[in-house]
């Protein structure tokens, strides 16, 4: 199974439109929040399940602040992060996912990619599309890949 994982487009439709274009095909796609608008065109255009979350810049939102999804037989926790506080660091959210029994926890809010395996959880943030704030600011996003025997890949692109 092929997930893309995107967050903080913040109404960047053209950047978005670029990654779904170039990254088919997949199976799934998860928006960790802070759309600004256009979920009903992010699902559209993806042609495939998504999973979103709502972000801090989603004032008028109904999608849920967090989410528990299982991908390919991956259990996995997906968040904005504002709420665990994730600017000051992952701690709080990975105890939230060890105690919920996820394999993984991603989340967004930073705008900074992050790709790391921490008490078993990977913990992953695929920074943000639309105003990047690591070194360099290019935009970026992620890849999932679950294979036959249940094993993840991840892939950490810039657009």
């Amino acid at each position: 199974m092929r997930v893309l994982v995107v967050s903080d487009t913040h109404g960047n439709h053209k950047n978005l439109a670029q990654v779904l274009e170039l990254e088919r095909p997949y199976d799934m796609v998860i928006h960790l929040g802070d759309i600004e608008g256009g979920e009903e065109e992010l699902k559209a255009a993806a042609g495939c399940p998504v999973a979103a979350v709502r972000g801090n810049n989603d004032y008028f939102s109904d999608l849920p602040q967090e989410m528990e999804i299982e991908v390919a037989g991956k259990k996995l926790l997906i968040t904005h992060g504002h709420y665990y506080y994730v600017v000051a660091g992952v701690e709080h959210l990975l105890k939230e996912a060890l105690g919920r029994g996820v394999d993984i926890v991603m989340y967004g809010h930073t705008h900074r990619p992050l790709l790391r395996r921490e008490g078993g959880i990977v913990i992953a943030n695929p920074g943000s599309l639309a105003y990047p704030r690591q070194d360099g600011h290019e935009p970026t996003y992620l890849i999932m890949e679950v294979n036959e025997k249940g094993e993840e890949k991840f892939f950490l692109k810039k657009l």
